[in-house]
């Protein structure tokens, strides 16, 4: 008779990671649960800054927990419309509401500038592309601070961006190979 002994367990690095994102969901998932059943049942009545930045600290944890980039791609954006808000609601003498505006996309822009400075926590290298849409909004909400001349330079640039495009592609249809 013989005694089949258990076979030892290998941890593959697959096996860990594959344990680690589920506890890191797991988790996710009870902190945002646990927010919104403590505001409901305490009728708390939280910021929208506030709730919008803790559900974006939420999923930049998780996303560097679990070593995955989609997930901090919302933290970043729940981040920076919650710095935006933030923004606006200072008490700022004199704010009009293009300034107001102005600071709104200045705030969310950064969050859109953590996507890049968190990217190599996730992957192998650093993702630029979130660059692109948070210096579109960092410039037209510098742009907006300008007041009138800010209003009057963006209407220009309204008009005169689709005739850049055309210049482009006919460059690009002439361009010797």
């Amino acid at each position: 008779m013989s005694v089949q002994l258990p076979s030892p367990t290998v941890s593959t690095p697959e096996k860990h990671d594959s344990t680690r994102a589920r506890v890191a969901a797991g988790v996710a998932l009870i902190a945002i649960g646990l927010l919104l059943v403590l505001v409901q049942a305490f009728d708390i009545n939280i910021p929208g800054w506030l709730f919008l930045g803790g559900l974006g600290l939420i999923f930049l944890v998780w996303g560097l927990a679990t070593r995955t980039f989609g997930l901090v791609i919302p933290g970043g954006v729940l981040g920076g419309i919650a710095l935006g808000v933030f923004l606006t609601e200072l008490p700022l003498d004199g704010m009009t509401d293009t300034a107001s505006g102005g600071l709104f996309l200045l705030g969310f822009s950064l969050g859109w500038a953590l996507m890049t400075l968190l990217s190599p926590l996730t992957r192998e290298h650093v993702q630029w592309w979130p660059l692109i849409p948070g210096g579109i909004m960092a410039a037209i909400g510098a742009i907006l601070l300008l007041g009138g001349f800010g209003l009057q330079l963006l209407t220009l640039i309204g008009v005169a961006w689709p005739l850049i495009l055309v210049v482009i592609g006919v460059y690009l249809l002439l361009k010797r190979r």
